[in-house]
């Protein structure tokens, strides 16, 4: 019954996924051209598949059924509707002209950080969506907000990994970074897992009760597979930067960008099918 369950609000998986890799990957570029000093053509690319995964999730936006599947107890406000679809629709249509203003060389700080706030603004008008309460609205923005971070942030990491590859001269300082931003994006995670599941905060639940029941073999999965595994791979991927190890990093990442996206999966799946935050 668990897996049905989520498998009847895929379309909500699909939309959180789509989401949190192209607003987290926006924001990295956005963090490395203000922070750093990565190459214009990296900036670029990475520009590029944010707005094109947004315009994925603009499109999958637009099909989302009108309520969750039946014995889900997320509750559907369709008043922000139209205001999640416009932000992620702006954001998709400014990540496209980043990506041209930046192929010509400008550094367009204000554009990209204005792009980053519309991305953000999509995943709050998300949590206002399906939050219901006060409560339950802060829980799940800081969730979507996590996500985000950690999926898109591993996505533009890779990326990342590879243009090493082919610019052996390039400075480790981009890497450094946004490797260390990474390790502690999943270390944040895997204490708002602490907090959520094992103490219970922001959530109806009791502490530890998701961890047994029809829903525990998806929450130790989320725990051990995509927050403690992914801990030790991130921590790996700053060590091997520092030694200018890139095609080690490189390896290493993209090992995170499977374990991260399926527990971004994991994380979605159970709180659109069960109400859990995990």
């Amino acid at each position: 019954m668990p897996a049905e369950q989520v498998a009847r609000n895929l379309a909500f998986v699909n939309w959180t996924l789509l989401s949190s890799v192209a607003v987290g990957s926006f924001a990295a570029v956005a963090l490395l051209r203000l922070r750093s000093d990565p190459t214009r053509g990296y900036l670029g690319f990475t520009a590029l598949c944010a707005a094109a995964i947004g315009g994925l999730a603009w499109l999958s936006d637009g099909a989302l059924p009108a309520a969750t599947a039946a014995g889900s107890p997320v509750t559907v406000d369709a008043a922000w509707d139209v205001p999640r679809r416009a932000l992620l629709g702006l954001f998709a249509v400014g990540a496209l002209i980043s990506w041209i203003v930046q192929g010509r060389g400008r550094r367009a700080a204000p554009l990209v950080l204005g792009v980053t706030g519309a991305g953000i603004g999509a995943l709050l008008a998300g949590a206002l969506t399906w939050g219901g309460g006060v409560v339950g609205i802060t829980a799940l923005a800081i969730q979507l907000l996590a996500l985000a971070a950690a999926t898109g942030g591993v996505f533009a990491a890779m990326i990342l990994g590879h243009w090493y590859l082919v610019t052996p001269k390039l400075s480790t300082g981009p890497a450094l970074l946004l490797t260390r931003v990474m390790l502690g994006v999943v270390t944040i995670q895997l204490a708002l897992f602490v907090a959520w599941v094992g103490l219970g905060i922001g959530t109806s639940n009791a502490p530890l009760a998701p961890l047994t029941g029809p829903w525990a073999l998806f929450v130790w999965l989320r725990l051990i597979v995509s927050l403690i595994f992914p801990l030790a791979v991130s921590w790996a991927a700053v060590q091997t930067v520092r030694t200018r190890s890139m095609e080690s990093a490189t390896g290493l990442l993209y090992i995170n960008v499977g374990l991260i996206a399926a527990g971004t999966i994991d994380a979605a799946g159970l709180y659109f099918g069960a109400g859990l935050l995990v």
